[in-house]
Formats: C-alpha cells, sequence, structure tokens
C-alpha cells in the first residue's frame, strides 16, 4: 500500500515540475510487455497491485500482479497528438 502512494506522488510531482501537468506512465514488467496505464491501485495487498492499462478500443482491463513482477515504471510528458486524419497545415511565409 505504501509502495503505490509513494508512487502516486512521484508521478504528481513529476508530472506538476516536469511535465505540465499532465504524465504517462509506462510499466515494463519482468516478462518483457509494456503497458501504458491509465491507473495503478494498492488492492488487493499482500504484495500485489492491480494494474489498469490503457487499450485503444476503450474496453476496461485491470492485471492483479505482484509487486516484484515490476522490472521498471517510466516517466514521460504526455505526447500530443493531432486530430484523427489530419494534420495541422504549417503558416505560409507572406
Amino acid at each position: 500500500e505504501d509502495f503505490v502512494t509513494r508512487l502516486r506522488e512521484h508521478i504528481e510531482r513529476f508530472a506538476r515540475e516536469r511535465a505540465g501537468g499532465q504524465a504517462a506512465v509506462e510499466v515494463e514488467l519482468r516478462d518483457g510487455s509494456i503497458h501504458r496505464l491509465v491507473a495503478i491501485e494498492d488492492a488487493p495487498g499482500y504484495g500485489f497491485v492491480t494494474l489498469a492499462p490503457y487499450r485503444d478500443d476503450g474496453m476496461p482491463e485491470e492485471m492483479i500482479v505482484p509487486v516484484a513482477s515490476i522490472a521498471l515504471i517510466k516517466l514521460t510528458q504526455m505526447e500530443e497528438h493531432p486530430p484523427f486524419g489530419f494534420a495541422q497545415a504549417p503558416p505560409t511565409k507572406a
């Protein structure tokens, strides 16, 4: 429980100080899989946490994993994407 509390505090501080208020969080598990997270919860406890990975289809998903299975947690600035299918044209010189 303390691990998740401290991790959330660290993510919030990173987002506030270095990422313009929003941080992207990726977790790499020891099996080599990488998951972009929407949330991490301290349940069910007893050495396990619940990861809620981001899914392109918007369907909810949760993974309950041992804390020891987490190999790496990566914090980065959120990427800004142009609207789907269109990119803003560069300004023209007058």
